[in-house]
């Protein structure tokens, strides 16, 4: 055999044995999402006072990082997001909350184009920048709890579009909520409780 053979046979078996590592290569356990995202509140207030915040669309990005073929760890991420607060639909004030949500998921079909998953895990939520109308303050002396936690619940599917590309639909549903106190005195919980719905593209890496 001649040594260029020899050179082309030895070249071939290399990329025989690189070519699996370079493919995986390609789609990395690493995956970045930037969705747009719809808050749907369920409003949910056991002080008597019919307190409700209004839904919303925003941004978010979430950094996924792929535990197995079929597991994946999830964080969701956003920047602090403002609310007008209403009781009985009257404005009394208003709030900040930021939601850094974190799930595990299970992947159903990880190497098709259409890749089905669900999730669960748990939302820490911290309220900032909360303030009443000058009436209410005067009346009430109203306070919330500023740290939640709570469960949440995912189903989504990503499309692939193309190589390390893809489309993504969610849906969480997230346990999110604080008590509620007058003159420092607790008289009920205000959970928002909300279904959030998103779209955006995802890119594995």
């Amino acid at each position: 055999m001649s040594k260029f053979s020899t050179l082309a046979a030895l070249a071939t078996a290399v990329a025989a044995l690189v070519a699996p590592s370079l493919a995986s290569a390609q789609e990395g356990p690493w995956m970045v999402r930037a969705r747009v995202l719809n808050l749907d509140s369920a409003n949910k207030d056991s002080t008597g006072l019919g307190l409700s915040v209004n839904n919303k669309t925003f941004p978010e990005v979430d950094i996924s990082y792929f535990l197995a073929p079929n597991v994946a760890a999830e964080l969701i991420l956003t920047y602090p997001q403002k609310h007008t607060l209403y009781s009985n639909g009257a404005e009394i004030g208003s709030l900040k909350h930021l939601p850094p949500t974190l799930t595990l998921q299970y992947h159903f079909s990880p190497t098709s184009t259409v890749r089905p998953y669900v999730g669960a895990g748990l939302n820490f939520t911290n309220f900032s920048a909360v303030k009443f109308a000058p009436a209410v303050a005067t009346a009430l002396s109203p306070s919330i709890k500023h740290n939640s936690f709570g469960l949440a619940a995912q189903v989504g599917v990503d499309f692939e579009v193309s190589k390390g590309l893809y489309l993504n639909l969610d849906l969480k549903k997230v346990s999110l909520g604080t008590k509620v106190y007058s003159k420092g005195t607790e008289v009920g919980t205000f959970k928002v409780n909300p279904v959030l719905a998103s779209v955006g593209l995802g890119w594995r890496f």
